[in-house]
Formats: structure tokens, C-alpha cells, sequence
């Protein structure tokens, strides 16, 4: 499941006749799965990795689909024994969904995301809605005092992409497991502070998105730092970048082009960090509409 939002199947319907998980090979040769009114595949990507895909109510034999059949994405997934776990996972899912009994309703109103097209009623005063281009829970003003201060919505709306996670740690008994480690992983990565806060326990390195940022600028904040990068129309094999102190984005910051080689440049979770005593600084020809004219010819 995507880790900064609502995981899409909660959205669908799990139906009784989910079991467990049936498993096969696609026409095509990809591993595939059912989970209920779920179907589910390991694509191949480019760059050798691959992407856990799904659609909702393909009733062909999973040996008759194809990858053209799968048109909604949940990230990466590592291989077929991930694959394997993730299905399992999300047959659980399924069974306690259908256990929580959650109601869809109609009820109009407005949400910040514009008018409420659809919700979901979770329990009394925790609502979740879908409008047209977003959505999130709405609490009543009794359900949201119950939210921790560091986490609380003054007008009680939590919106999907990761304030829906508070929502879920504050009324646990209201979500499936995946739902809840989905919320905790949320709360960890985006808001770190009042995770740890809350808790009483420190984020270690690589537990959370945002303190692995914040040590990156620290580390690097003397450092020439890419924030804009394209292949070299002048020097074949080398990719042209633009770095700044830090990697800060700022009209008035000092700005230096360096070439890297093509097969070098590949960029980290925060971005590329020059090596001065091995990436030359570089004032020629730039293939930069931004540097056309300021650099050397």
C-alpha cells in the first residue's frame, strides 16, 4: 500500500466470497493474484525492477489476463515472494473489512476538497468522503477532541494523502491492520515529531522521510547540491548539471554548472551531492535555455 495515503482498496468492496487468495500466470507470463473483487499483478518496469498493479471486477480466469488488464498502481514491489506476502496481506484486509461493516452513505455537504459526491460511514461522527478530485474523513467536534493536539485538525477534516493517518491511530478499532501500519508508517515518514512525541520513542535513520531529509541538508548544507540536471548537447556521454549550496532553491543564491558522466549521474533519495575533486566545474556551452547566453563560448 502507498504509504502516504488512504490505500485505494479500501474503497472497494470486499465481497463474501473471499476466502484467501488465489494465485497463477497471466497469457503473458506475469505473476497474478485474486483477492475478492480484486485482481492483482507483479508488472515488469524498466529499469528491472516492478510494480504492483490491480483492477476492480475482471471475472476472466487470471490465466486469460494480460498486463493491459491492470490500470491502477500501488508502487514497487520487490519479487514474487513479496508479491506472495502483499496478497496475503491484503486477503486479511478483506476479512476484517467486512467484519468493521462500514456503510456507504450519501450525505450532502461541503468538504475543502469541494461538495461530497460519496462517503463511507465508519462509525458515528467519522465519516470518510470522496469528492471530485479529493477527499478525506470530516469528524464531529466530539470524535476530534479525542485527537492528540499535535495531530488535531482545528475544523475536524484530515485529508487522504497522510492527515487521515490521525484519524486511524486515534479510532484503531475503525481500521483494518494494513489500514493501521499504513497510518503508523504515515505519521512516522511526514510527521516525525509528534510520532515520537506521542510515543516516547526516537525515529531511528531510515524510519522516517522526513528526518532522513532534514540529516541530508544538514550534511550537505556546504555542498553544491543538484537541483537541475539534462543530458549535454556538447559533450557526448556527460549530463550537464546546475548545483547550488545545500541544493537551496532561491533567486539570489549562487548557482555553479558542473558535467557529470551520464552513467555516474544517478540521483538519490535527495538528491546529487557534486564531488568537487572529481566533478570539474564547468563554464562552456550549455544546453540550459537559462544559461544560453550567460556561459562561456
Amino acid at each position: 500500500m502507498n504509504p502516504i495515503s488512504i490505500p485505494s482498496q479500501t474503497r472497494k468492496v470486499c465481497t463474501d466470497k473471499v476466502a484467501g487468495v488465489e494465485f497463477d500466470r497471466a497469457a503473458d507470463g506475469i505473476a497474478v493474484a485474486r483477492v475478492g473483487d480484486l485482481v492483482f499483478a507483479m508488472l515488469p518496469s524498466r529499469d528491472g525492477r516492478h510494480l504492483l498493479a490491480s483492477a476492480w471486477r475482471v471475472s476472466r480466469p487470471l490465466a486469460a489476463l494480460s498486463r493491459d488488464d491492470f490500470y491502477s498502481y500501488h508502487g514497487s514491489i520487490e519479487d514474487e515472494a513479496a508479491f506472495s506476502a502483499r496478497m496475503i496481506e491484503q486477503a486479511e484486509h478483506c476479512r476484517e473489512l467486512r467484519a468493521l461493516a462500514r456503510r456507504t452513505v450519501r450525505i450532502a455537504c461541503s468538504t475543502p476538497w469541494g461538495p461530497s459526491q460519496g462517503a463511507t460511514l465508519y462509525a458515528e461522527g467519522v465519516v470518510a468522503h470522496t469528492t471530485a478530485g479529493h477527499g478525506g474523513f470530516s469528524l464531529s467536534p466530539e470524535r476530534n477532541e479525542k485527537v492528540h493536539p499535535l495531530l488535531r485538525s482545528q475544523d475536524g477534516f484530515y485529508e487522504e494523502d497522510s492527515s487521515w493517518a490521525a484519524v486511524a491511530i486515534t479510532f484503531p478499532d475503525l481500521f483494518t491492520s494494513i489500514e493501521r501500519r499504513s497510518a503508523e508508517a504515515t505519521l512516522k515518514d511526514w510527521q516525525p515529531d509528534a510520532w515520537e512525541t506521542i510515543t516516547g520513542t526516537v525515529l531511528a535513520a531510515g524510519e522516517s522521510h522526513v528526518k532522513d531529509r532534514r540529516a541530508f541538508e544538514r550534511e550537505h548544507a556546504g555542498d553544491w547540491v543538484v537541483i537541475s540536471a539534462l543530458r549535454s548537447d556538447h559533450h557526448p556521454g556527460m549530463t550537464e548539471v546546475i548545483a547550488t549550496r545545500g541544493g537551496r532553491r532561491d533567486a539570489h543564491v549562487e548557482e555553479r554548472r558542473f558535467l557529470v558522466a551520464s552513467t555516474e549521474y544517478q540521483v538519490g533519495r535527495f538528491g546529487f551531492v557534486i564531488d568537487e575533486a572529481r566533478h570539474a566545474a564547468y563554464d562552456g556551452r550549455s544546453s540550459f535555455v537559462t544559461w544560453v547566453g550567460r556561459s562561456t563560448p
